[in-house]
């Protein structure tokens, strides 16, 4: 990205000597490992934060009222822009809890947020997202460019909750799974019911080994392939900066038609946010709903995840890859 690129897209109106920079932690981001490949406006985030975090000028920016810039909520934005200018369609809205209306979502400053309002309640009556500068937030708003519909979702669920209990010590049962899951999660899309059955059923050579060459290749997609990980979790997006084969993801199984796997990347991501969303509110409605039904994913087992993991031995560590076994639901 030249200077010019990058005052077209972002900070048109800064001069370039005074451009914003990231701190060192944003330069660590592998933009090219493989979970991070689904991510909508993935070119543009990649490029964009790698040339802030790679100024040699650290000083903080600052705006003529000598209040930091908003970095990271100002890359999201035109992020957010971008991808709905190119799809010519309205942007992406808040789902309506209790007397609100719709509002279409925009990245804010965290100190945006009224002292003493909870974080979901305030995305719910304005559409707007506090945001740090810090990787936590980078990724939280990839995973809303990506799957707005369901990220909304779980905000009408987060309102909802808050308006029968209240804010307490404990979430309870239902914002307790969507914790779990928005910072955790993971979603295995499947045109092979026996994977996704191996893998709830903690059967990691039936799930993750012996079909090895039915999943799909993230850097090579693959129109016969039948299974896929895409991660939701943006906390696990965030420890996975720096890999650690313990991770383990909290997953959700998807089951779609072999046409799933003949869609372009976006499509796919497209048809994913809606059924996700959907599964979500089934789930999320149940009066037993527990972070225990999200099945348990060492993701750097996923293949392609990792080079490692093509080495069958690569899942005979138990403290890894542990044995269970679960009630279905």
């Amino acid at each position: 990205m030249t200077a010019n690129d990058f005052r077209s897209t972002t900070y048109c109106d800064t001069p370039f000597n005074r451009l914003p920079v990231l701190d060192d932690s944003f330069a660590d981001i592998d933009w090219q490992a493989p979970w991070l490949s689904h991510l909508n406006q993935l070119d543009y985030l990649s490029k964009t934060v790698s040339y802030l975090s790679s100024s040699n000028d650290q000083r903080p920016f600052t705006a003529s009222d000598d209040k930091p810039i908003d970095i990271i909520a100002d890359v999201l934005n035109n992020a957010l822009n971008l991808q709905y200018k190119d799809a010519q369609s309205a942007l992406p809205s808040t789902k309506p809890a209790q007397d609100n209306l719709a509002s279409p979502l925009t990245f804010v400053s965290q100190n945006a947020l009224p002292e003493g309002e909870a974080y979901e309640y305030f995305i719910g009556t304005t559409g707007n997202i506090p945001t740090r500068d810090n990787l936590h937030d980078l990724f939280n708003g990839s995973i809303w460019l990506t799957f707005p519909k369901t990220k909304a979702l779980f905000n009408y669920y987060h309102m909802k909750e808050i308006a029968a209990q209240g804010i307490g010590e404990s979430r309870g049962r239902v914002r307790d799974t969507i914790t779990i899951f928005d910072e955790n999660g993971a979603v295995l899309v499947t045109a092979e019911p026996s994977i996704g059955d191996a893998l709830i059923d903690f059967d990691w050579q039936e799930s993750l080994v012996a079909p090895r060459a039915q999943w799909d290749d993230p850097k090579q997609i693959n129109t016969e392939a039948q299974a896929a990980v895409y991660i939701f979790g943006h906390a696990l997006l965030e420890q996975l900066v720096q890999p650690r084969k313990p991770l383990c993801a909290h997953s959700i199984v998807i089951h779609v038609t072999q046409d799933f796997f003949a869609l372009s990347l976006s499509a796919r991501m497209r048809y994913l946010d809606d059924q996700v969303a959907d599964y979500m509110d089934k789930l999320l409605s149940k009066d037993n709903v527990t972070p225990r039904q999200l099945a348990p994913l060492p993701i750097l087992g996923v293949p392609h995840f990792w080079s490692d993991n093509e080495h069958p031995s690569f899942y005979e560590d138990r403290y890894v890859f542990r044995s269970g076994r679960r009630t279905r639901t």
